[in-house]
């Protein structure tokens, strides 16, 4: 029995760090899940929709912390409680989504790792049995270091992961699951292989007259999008930083455009305020949602291969 516990504990430790980890190092992405959740055609509670944020920063926090509690084998019988509280609350999300087709992917290992509904569903149920074996026999959890060493891991542990939060949200995830990544070609992510369906599959760039220019942007050298998937929703100061980014790139040569969902007549008002030198496309919010994390941001081109990409609080420091 202490071997089965010990096992377990080890893969329910690996398990929460791990997606805790993926989602910690971009909280917004997590942000975007919940609102998915919360809309009307799936768990209908909408008025928790402006608290997604704070709700996923607490969560994975959570989720992360509670795996470390494990691992450490501090507050043993707090924290194994704690996992089954949280798991059962997992599994019912993933089964909601699965049975009732509502939500494709739940997000729980971030843009890390891809699971099918049914797959999270089950993955899930694994969990909340080797959580209650750790529940049944917690007497066997033993710590791994002095009751002192264990506050002080788990105090750092806790004010590095605010930290890591704070400084995502501020600038950009550390690292990029996302098929827009730095080093990525856009139009490669495009392309189908044999019938699964590719990475990217809503990309699509059109003028205010209604011209596709997915095409002609990705094949130019040297171009910078201005991305703010938003007007509404951007924070404004952003545009002043952004300007002369955009300035300086039009003097270089580059093609230059500001990628928005908002109607055109949104973008003006901006565009005149800031006195903006950009024309710009109409694009889909999530696909510019998952572009980048910053409303607005910037990312630069060559030949649909991303080359850069910057919150605009870290606009002064590109260099073109």
């Amino acid at each position: 029995m202490k071997i089965l516990v010990q096992i377990s504990r080890l893969i329910v430790v690996v398990t929460f760090i791990f997606s805790g980890f993926v989602k910690l190092v971009d909280p917004l992405g997590s942000s975007y899940k919940f609102q998915e959740y919360f809309g009307y055609d799936v768990l209908n509670m909408e008025f928790l929709i402006p608290y997604a944020l704070p709700f996923s920063i607490l969560l994975i926090l959570g989720e992360i912390m509670l795996g470390v509690l494990l691992f450490l084998g501090y507050l043993p019988k707090l924290t194994v409680w704690s996992l089954l509280g949280m798991i059962l609350v997992f599994l019912f999300l993933t089964w909601y989504s699965s049975y009732y087709d509502k939500v494709t992917d739940c997000g729980c290992f971030g843009d890390a790792v891809k699971l099918s509904t049914w797959g999270t569903f089950y993955k899930n149920v694994v969990l909340v049995i080797l959580i209650l074996i750790l529940v049944l026999k917690q007497q066997f959890i033993k710590p791994l270091f002095s009751l002192t060493i264990s506050k002080w891991i788990t105090f750092l542990s806790f004010f590095t992961f605010l930290y890591i939060t704070y400084h995502v949200l501020v600038h950009l995830p550390i690292i990029d699951f996302r098929p827009y990544a730095v080093g990525k070609n856009i139009s490669e992510g495009m392309e189908y292989i044999g019938e699964e369906e590719p990475p990217i599959h809503d990309f699509f760039l059109e003028s205010v007259e209604g011209e596709d220019l997915t095409e002609a942007v990705l094949a130019k050298d040297n171009v910078l999008l201005i991305v703010a998937y938003n007007l509404s929703k951007s924070d404004l100061q952003g545009f002043s930083a952004i300007k002369k980014v955009s300035d300086e790139a039009i003097k270089k040569g580059y093609t230059v455009y500001t990628l928005t969902s908002s109607m055109n007549e949104e973008y003006l008002k901006i565009k005149n305020k800031f006195n903006l030198n950009v024309e710009m496309l109409f694009c889909d919010e999530t696909t510019l949602k998952t572009i980048i994390r910053s409303n607005p941001g910037v990312l630069t081109l060559e030949k649909g291969t991303v080359t850069g990409k910057w919150s605009w609080v870290g606009a002064d420091v590109i260099k073109l």
